[in-house]
């Protein structure tokens, strides 16, 4: 390839660099994973009903490989046609050999059962809990649903009308920025499907590891279900969850917002209040806590509801504790879009819910390195797409002789200090 000239010199390329790799920061990947065990993890939740005495690829390789791939931005298995030579990905895999293929790793893929994600999912949960030294005072459970559009004729494909586009829509747990689960379903459902279930289970596993823990949920309008809030009633658990809002809502607070009305036209300024009230629908069982957010300006009224069982400043509930939502929603657009939680390409519908998990589990491990190598760095609260643009894609040579394996990573890359904090964090026990 020319690329002209400049001076006297012609420019040329070629990809004829040798064991060059554009992924230096794999190594930072390969010490997170050895450290918190994930790879393993997964191969041990997953069945291989492969022949073991005839495989060339062990399980917890190829887990490693695809995890890996995905931080690095290789959201397709076609690219591992050619990344299962990459020097830098087999030295991260702990290898010499060539790594799986794109077909092989596509028969794990096809071969997903329920059991096998559901056990993915309790990988998850055990991650978060192994990554706590002490059990915390509190968690927050964020639960919050999101679509993935479908473009083919996968299983189970429906049309939402709500996102106007075929998709599936899965329910995503987190506990701050940490992912607890991820449980794919249709799209033509009730989005608080399963939410209870998913809860109990999580519930479940934290209260056995950390019996003094407080545990709140949190939810937006669509998670305003008896189901699960009576479930936290009965189970001591807190809740703090949006209520979309009806004329007898506008009722209970008309009195305000005329109040609100009128001081906005005495001073020209947007008023704004939070007010609570006991209130029961027709389908609840008693009263319970509402928490209201109204304000008042130009364009009129413009109110929120939440209904909750804390007992807690009202203010505190809704601006410290249930506008903090939002968070979760910044964590899903990670997942989907910085680690491709949106390729659900094949055509059985467990084969993508299994590459959902995969990306689900890149996202833990980006999460891990951000929590353990990066906390002194600027890239403390970087999006996992920052990451990798700045420390992962790093020119490096690969030199391998039968005593060493050396990486030259590039000498004028600018992230170079930020590496070496990662690396020496990494490497203490």
């Amino acid at each position: 390839m020319e690329f002209g000239r400049l001076g006297r010199c012609t420019i040329e390329a070629n990809f004829e660099g040798g064991a060059l790799s554009s992924d230096g920061g794999l190594m930072l990947l390969r010490q997170v994973d050895r450290r918190i065990g994930l790879s393993r993890a997964v191969a041990e939740a997953l069945h291989d009903p492969r022949n073991q005495e005839r495989i060339t690829h062990e399980m917890r390789d190829l887990i490693a490989q695809r995890l890996y791939a995905l931080c690095c931005g290789y959201e397709d298995l076609n690219d591992h046609a050619t990344l299962r030579n990459d020097p830098l990905m087999q030295t991260a895999v702990g290898t010499r050999d060539e790594l799986g293929s794109s077909p092989t790793l596509c028969r794990l893929e096809q071969r997903a059962t329920r059991s096998d994600v559901v056990a993915l999912n309790r990988v998850l949960v055990e991650q978060f809990i192994a990554s706590k030294a002490i059990c915390p005072e509190e968690l927050v459970l964020d639960i919050d649903a999101s679509d993935i559009p479908l473009h083919g004729e996968q299983e189970q494909t429906e049309f939402h009308a709500y996102y106007d586009h075929y998709c599936y829509l899965p329910l995503y747990v987190f506990a701050g920025k940490a992912m607890l689960a991820c449980v794919l379903r249709r799209s033509r459902i009730d989005g608080a499907k399963h939410a209870t279930a998913v809860i109990k289970l999580i519930v479940t596993r934290l209260r056995r590891a950390w019996p003094a823990l407080r545990i709140i949920v949190r939810g937006d309008s669509g998670f305003c279900r008896q189901r699960l809030i009576r479930w936290c009633e009965r189970h001591g658990v807190g809740y703090v969850i949006g209520m979309a809002r009806n004329a007898r809502l506008h009722r209970h607070v008309a009195h305000w917002e005329q109040a609100m009305e009128l001081a906005f036209h005495n001073t020209g300024t947007k008023q704004r209040m939070i007010g609570q009230f006991s209130y029961a629908a027709k389908s609840w069982d008693r009263e319970r806590r509402l928490i209201t957010r109204l304000e008042f300006g130009a364009q009129g009224t413009n109110p929120r509801f939440i209904v909750t069982n804390l007992d807690r400043p009202a203010e505190e509930l809704y601006d410290d504790l249930y506008c903090q939502r939002g968070e979760a929603e910044n964590r899903i657009k990670e997942a989907q879009l910085d680690l491709f939680g949106t390729r659900a390409s094949c055509h059985k519908f467990l084969a993508n819910w299994l590459r959902i998990l995969f990306s689900a589990l890149a996202y833990t491990l980006m999460q891990r390195l951000r929590e353990i190598a990066l906390a002194a760095t600027d890239l403390a609260k970087a999006t996992a797409a920052t990451i990798r643009v700045r420390l992962l894609k790093i020119g490096a040579a690969v030199i391998r002789n039968t005593r060493r394996i050396r990486i030259l990573l590039a000498s004028h890359h600018p992230l170079r200090d930020t590496y070496f904090i990662a690396a020496n964090a990494l490497a203490s026990p």
